[in-house]
């Protein structure tokens, strides 16, 4: 339908809701904004939904989140036992998490579906948890991870923990185009509470989560030993790690714990940062001048839905902030080398990372005798790999870790951890501190030196707005019909095409590539570097990854500029 004639529909059928129609009103003489929240429905992608805040057909808004709930109880209605096993709902800090999680809940009441709502804001982790911990069929969290603060999300988990599998959510999907506001109405609150279908979770479940997470201490005597001299900043980012990170750091023996005050409360304009991921060096630069000013030998930030964390040290030459590269290769390093000390480590052992992680990861399992298996990008596919350990016993799961900063060590949470990752770092600094005094920014180079100069580089290309899908899909096209030969001078070997899932080498052999098919280019080049084009699953941008290797820093780094830069200027002419 025509963005105009749906903006003016919308102002009818919602004229009863003063916050919409005041929304709406207040863009009357904004044609292009009312064509770009008009001219599409807002995507139920592989993990949910996500989008700017606001009214209109392509907007986060509770409408949306009625409708979605609706379908996704249309689809519960449909499997054995799944209303009555229900669906875990959390939310983080974001503006109108609350709200939106509330109504998911009396949505799926009013569908007969049982909901167990936290009666407070938890992370990510916690969510998967629950939905194992309570034996439910599915998991909704309201979150959008670490986008601005105008985004919000609907993220979705099924029955194992992990993020809902494709055939399921195709479920939800092809249910939601005959899904109307109407049938999608939530129960009154009490009605709900007095007939069983909406229940309140909190404190026991906290309890049993801590717990299954202090069981994945690798050296829990060293933390307490260290733990009284180590001195840690933690920033929540005004998100949802606040209780729970500081809570695993008292009860595994850090003392010195210190918070930075601005950045301490839940808050959905995040006022103190640009954007509340810590990805971005800006994030940090409170948690920065307070860990200058304390002189402490660590820094930990953590992302408004918890699931991501970041580090930086104090250095000779000042802060070094650590990327998610680094951090996964030097957690799976502890972990493998302190369990082989212990006598803990398994014949069996694997770790799980990504196709456009780090290879250094390969060198550090492979000289701990531990398997390493590449998966695409999104951590629902590290928790499908641990699904397939536990039920063939193929491998016992050791560690996980993806690029853009998430971490798992243990099996009962089914995607990436901030609050198992910050117990983990702790542990780390406090080895590598009583073994060499030495940081983590050092324990990295100490890698460096042992497995070789492993780099790597991302860069995004934004492409918002109507035309952005078009770029995008054209840009990917043009990639497949005519792949580059070199990058700055390296010769491209091979290109893996995962979307046709064939791999064709220079000499145009050819082999079928396993994992499932996705819309990405993967160029080896002729010295181990490589450079990798996907376009975003959850954002309007293309992301583009490259990685080098070299017997220098200094090399490397050239390696990856010379890369990095041949490969923006091929995207930018496509």
């Amino acid at each position: 339908m025509d963005p105009m004639k749906l903006y003016e529909q919308w102002l009818k059928d919602y004229a009863d809701d003063p916050e919409t129609v005041a929304d709406l009103m207040a863009i009357k003489d904004d044609p292009k904004e009312i064509e770009d929240r008009f001219y599409r429905e807002l995507e139920f992608g592989t993990a949910g939904m996500r989008g700017v805040l606001g009214a209109g057909t392509n907007r986060l808004n509770i409408y949306n989140v009625r409708r979605a709930t609706r379908a996704l109880a249309k689809y519960i209605l449909t499997t054995p036992d799944g209303a009555q096993r229900g669906v875990a709902i959390a939310y983080d800090s974001r503006n109108k998490s609350d709200v939106f999680a509330r109504e998911t809940a009396l949505v799926l009441a009013n569908s007969g579906v049982k909901a167990f709502l936290f009666e407070s804001l938890r992370p990510v982790p916690v969510l998967s948890f629950t939905v194992r911990h309570l034996n439910c069929i599915g998991g909704v969290v309201i979150t959008a991870s670490h986008n601005p603060r105008q985004y919000n999300g609907y993220k979705v988990y099924w029955s194992d923990g992990g993020q809902m599998p494709p055939e399921s959510v195709k479920g939800i999907t092809d249910r939601l185009p005959d899904t109307t506001d109407a049938e999608s109405l939530p129960m009154d609150e009490k009605e709900a509470l007095e007939k069983g279908l909406l229940t309140y979770i909190g404190k026991e479940v906290d309890d049993a989560y801590i717990a299954a997470i202090k069981k994945l201490s690798v050296n829990p005597e060293l933390a307490r030993e260290m733990g009284k001299t180590l001195k840690i900043v933690y920033t929540p980012l005004h998100g949802s790690g606040n209780i729970p990170v500081r809570r695993i750091f008292k009860e595994i023996g850090m003392e010195n714990v210190y918070v930075v005050p601005e950045q301490e409360l839940p808050d959905g304009n995040f006022p103190t940062v640009v954007v509340p991921n810590p990805e971005d060096p800006r994030a940090f630069k409170l948690a920065l001048e307070m860990q200058q000013k304390l002189g402490a030998d660590l820094c930990v930030g953590t992302d408004p839905d918890c699931d991501r964390v970041g580090i930086a040290c104090m250095t000779d030459k000042g802060v070094r902030l650590l990327n998610g590269n680094q951090i996964g290769c030097i957690l799976l390093h502890y972990i493998l080398s302190q369990k082989k000390e212990r006598g803990e480590l398994p014949a069996n052992a694997a770790a799980v990372t990504t196709i456009v992680s780090t290879e250094m990861a390969r060198a550090i399992a492979e000289d701990y005798g531990c398997k390493l298996i590449k998966v695409l990008t999104g951590f629902k596919y590290i928790g499908e790999q641990i699904h397939i350990f536990e039920t063939t016993g193929c491998n016992t799961f050791m560690f996980g870790f993806e690029e853009s900063y998430g971490f798992l060590s243990g099996t009962d949470v089914r995607d990436k951890d901030g609050v198992n990752a910050c117990m983990l770092i702790a542990e780390a600094a406090s080895w590598y501190k009583k073994k060499y005094n030495k940081t983590l920014a050092d324990a990295i180079d100490i890698l460096y030196e042992k497995y070789g100069y492993y780099g790597d580089k991302v860069a995004s290309f934004e492409l918002p707005g109507k035309d952005g899908l078009e770029k995008m899909k054209h840009t990917m096209a043009a990639l497949r019909e005519n792949p580059p030969k070199e990058f700055a001078g390296e010769k491209v070997v091979a290109v893996r095409d995962y979307q046709t899932g064939i791999r064709t080498d220079c000499d145009g052999n050819t082999e079928i590539l396993t994992l499932p098919k996705s819309n990405v280019m993967y160029f080896e080049l002729e010295n181990k570097a490589w450079v990798c084009v996907r376009p975003s699953g959850t954002e309007p941008k293309i992301k583009l990854y490259v990685n080098a290797v070299s017997k220098s820093a200094e090399k490397t780094q050239e390696l990856l500029t010379a890369y990095a830069d041949a490969a923006v200027r091929l995207l930018e002419s496509l």
